[in-house]
Order: structure tokens, then C-alpha cells, then sequence
């Protein structure tokens, strides 16, 4: 299968979509499949810090179908004790500082089958999983993976039968393929000349974890705001990370704040109904933007998570789409590898587009509309919204296709996301 080459697949980026797909690949060809995973960080267990968690203050809202896979890739059982099942969802719209916060929209977020629609997880906890399962996946005899780490993939130059991925501290590996799994910068696909397109928002993300006095059981809050949604996420023991987008230069001031102060601004937003709030964790900040790759491949290359899309967070799906290119990519890949068929060459290529980008296009386009519709304090928009919500609110039928939807449950799944191997 490697006819000579290094590496069958070179993955560029060692975060989450890139360790997953190095993983699912990893574990349904036990060796035979040479790939190489390749990050500028430490990767495996040198990352992983003596098992102690770096501070991250994000949190992930996992939907079902990423747990399948998760799952599937044998890392959930290091997962589920820290993973915090969503039981509901309330949905509020209201100014700032109205002293009282209807829920106009409240759904169980429950699955037929009785397992949640979505978990909260700590973005740290996955990461050192997923690191974790790749240090044992490279220390197999004979490895499964090959982790290299402290450099990056900066371009890859590719000929009729394979890529030359040219990394920054001169060393070239050869690939029948080449993954930009390397972040929304990225080296691969600016090299490759694909062009993005995409706006900002005007607004940062704001993101910490609280502790409160009153258990959340499992119920995570939107609330939409003038200036942005403000998520309440809940987590394990009476813990919940905040998510909120702020109007950017609102946010450079609350970020300025001393603990207090900025604690005093959450509190205004949290809305009352977990008792008193305290910080439990740092504060993260970073420009909300939207951005799409104009194509998904080149070639031998092909992107993945953010290389491919970058999302505002109003939903939390950023990671969920991320997961569903790992999915479709890592069953693409595989069918043509047991087929004998080049897994590089762009007939098997367009096969990962024409799954992935589609939805990739529509989630972008759905979130930013949301974003815009409810990111405003337009009196005649907040009475259209709130009619629209209360609609839902009346009907179990919408509301079990919301949960479908946000659970990533809809279209056609690889068989990853249904919990299956590959």
C-alpha cells in the first residue's frame, strides 16, 4: 500500500480533527495505513503534561453524534465522567438590564433512545484524551502513527504519484496525501492558493467558568442579548462555562476588568437562577469572524475543521463540524485504501467535497443569520423573534428537530458518527 513512499497520509496539525482523524484511520488499518501526524506543539504524551490539564477555559458542546465517534475511536470512556449530559434548553430574548428574563423557548434536550442530545466537556479533557490514545497508537509494535512534533507542514508540492509536504525545519515527506488540519491560518492552504471568504462580526467571544450556589441538573441557558448570545453551559459538581459574544469594544473594556469587576459584568448577564456566581476558572477572548475555503481540496490535499470553516459560535458547532469532516474523510479514505484505489487522487477527493462542504456552507450561512437576527435591540425584530420562538415552543414536533439537528443526527452520517467502525 505505501509503494515506496514515507507515509501513505501526512496530516499537518495535531489538534482535534487531526489527531481524531489519525486515530480513526490508525485503528482500522492497525500499521498497514503509514501515516504521520505533524504539529508545532508537543503531540502524545509529551503533551500531555504529567497528566495535568493546561488552563483552557473553553468548553465544547459535544453533539450525540461526535460522542459516537469518540466512542467508536475508544476514548469516551476517559471522557464520560467529565462530560456533562444537556437535559434542557431554555431560550430567552431580553435587554440587558430587564429585571426579569422570560424562558420563551424551553425543549428536553433527549434523544428517543433516552441518551442526551449534547454534552459540555471541557475543550482540555478532549484534547488530553485524544493525545493520550495517539502516544499508545504510536508506541504499538508496529507503530500506528508517527508523531513529529515542534514543526509544521508549511507546503505541499504534489506530481502524479504522490506530495512532497515540505516541513519548516527542512525535512520533506513524501504522501500519497496530504491533511491541513492546521487551524484557520492556514500554512497548507494559503500555500495550495486557496482562497477563503468571510467576514467579521465586530463582536469577541468571551469565554469562562463559573461556579454557583444552586445545581444547574443539567440545563444550559441561551440568552440573546442586543450585543450577543450569552450561553450558559453546565458542567459537572455546580460548574458552568459562559460563553457570550460582545460588541468588540464593550468587550476590550470587560476584559480589563479585575476579577471583581469582570465577575460583576457576568453576574448581570447570568440571570439569577443559579444563586450566587464565583470565577472558577481563567478568561479567554478572541475576534469572532466567519470564514470558508472556496474549495475543500487541491492537489493530494485536502482540508479539514477550521483549515475548511470557521463558524460563529452562536450555536457551539464549530467542533461538531469539524468531526463531521473527520468522519466523512476517514470513511472516504478507508473504502478506497481496501480498494486498492490511489487515496490521493482527486476522483476519491471530490467524494469528501461533495459530503462535506455542503453542510459546511448551510451551518456557516444558518449561524450567521441567527447571529445578525438576534444580535440587535430592534423592537419590531425582538416582537417578530419572540412570536417566532413562542410558535416553536408550542409545537414537540419542531422542537424534537431541533435536538435531532444540534445532536448532528440529520443527512447522511458516515458510520463514525453511528457509532460504527470503519
Amino acid at each position: 500500500m505505501n509503494g515506496g513512499k514515507n507515509y501513505d497520509l501526512v496530516i499537518a496539525g495535531g489538534g482535534f480533527a487531526g489527531l481524531a482523524l489519525g486515530l480513526a484511520l490508525s485503528q482500522a488499518f492497525d500499521g498497514d495505513l503509514r501515516i504521520a501526524i505533524i504539529d508545532p506543539g508537543p503531540l502524545g504524551e509529551s503533551a500531555r503534561t504529567e497528566n495535568t490539564l493546561p488552563p483552557d477555559a473553553r468548553a465544547i458542546a459535544l453533539a450525540a453524534a461526535s460522542q459516537r465517534l469518540l466512542t467508536s475511536l475508544g476514548v469516551w470512556d476517559d471522557l464520560a465522567a467529565h462530560a456533562q449530559p444537556v437535559t434542557g434548553i431554555d431560550i430567552t430574548d431580553s435587554s440587558l438590564d430587564d429585571g426579569i428574563r422570560p424562558v420563551l423557548l424551553h425543549y428536553d434536550n433527549v434523544l428517543e433512545n433516552g441518551a442526551a442530545g449534547t454534552y459540555i466537556l471541557e475543550n482540555a479533557r478532549l484534547l488530553d484524551a485524544l493525545h493520550k490514545a495517539a502516544a499508545v497508537a504510536a508506541a504499538a509494535t508496529p507503530p500506528r502513527l508517527t508523531l513529529i512534533e515542534q514543526t509544521r507542514v508549511m507546503a505541499a508540492t504534489a506530481d502524479a504519484a504522490g506530495s512532497n509536504a515540505t516541513l519548516a525545519d527542512g525535512r520533506t515527506l513524501r504522501a500519497a496525501l496530504v491533511v491541513a488540519s492546521d487551524g484557520r491560518k492556514s500554512p497548507l492552504r494559503e500555500a495550495a492558493g486557496i482562497k477563503t471568504v468571510g467576514w467579521g462580526y465586530g463582536q469577541t467571544g468571551i469565554v469562562t467558568t463559573v461556579s454557583h450556589e444552586i445545581a444547574h441538573e443539567g440545563r444550559a441557558v441561551q440568552h440573546f442579548l442586543p450585543s450577543g448570545p450569552f450561553a450558559i453551559l453546565p458542567l459537572p459538581a455546580n460548574r458552568s462555562c459562559i460563553t457570550w459574544s460582545e460588541q468588540a469594544d464593550e468587550a476590550k473594556r470587560i476584559l480589563a476588568l479585575d476579577d471583581a469587576g469582570f465577575l460583576f459584568e457576568v453576574d448581570r448577564r447570568f440571570g439569577g437562577k443559579l444563586g450566587r456566581i464565583y470565577l472558577d476558572g481563567p478568561r479567554q477572548s478572541w475576534p469572532l469572524d466567519l470564514q470558508l475555503a472556496r474549495a475543500y481540496t487541491a492537489d493530494r490535499l485536502v482540508l479539514v475543521g477550521d483549515a475548511a470553516h470557521g463558524v460563529h459560535p452562536i450555536a457551539g458547532q464549530g467542533l461538531n463540524l469539524g468531526l463531521r469532516d473527520v468522519a466523512a474523510l476517514a470513511e472516504v479514505i478507508a473504502d478506497a485504501a481496501r480498494l486498492g484505489q490511489d487515496i490521493g487522487h482527486a476522483t476519491i477527493l471530490d467524494r469528501y467535497t461533495r459530503w462535506r462542504r455542503p453542510d459546511a456552507v448551510s451551518s456557516a450561512a444558518a449561524y450567521d443569520g441567527l447571529n445578525r437576527l438576534f444580535s440587535n435591540d430592534s423592537r419590531l425584530l425582538r416582537t417578530a423573534r419572540d412570536a417566532g420562538l413562542g410558535v416553536v415552543d408550542r409545537i414537540p414536533a419542531l422542537k424534537r428537530m431541533l435536538v435531532a439537528e444540534a445532536a448532528g443526527l440529520t443527512g447522511k452520517l458516515p458510520r463514525l458518527l453511528q457509532g460504527e467502525l470503519l
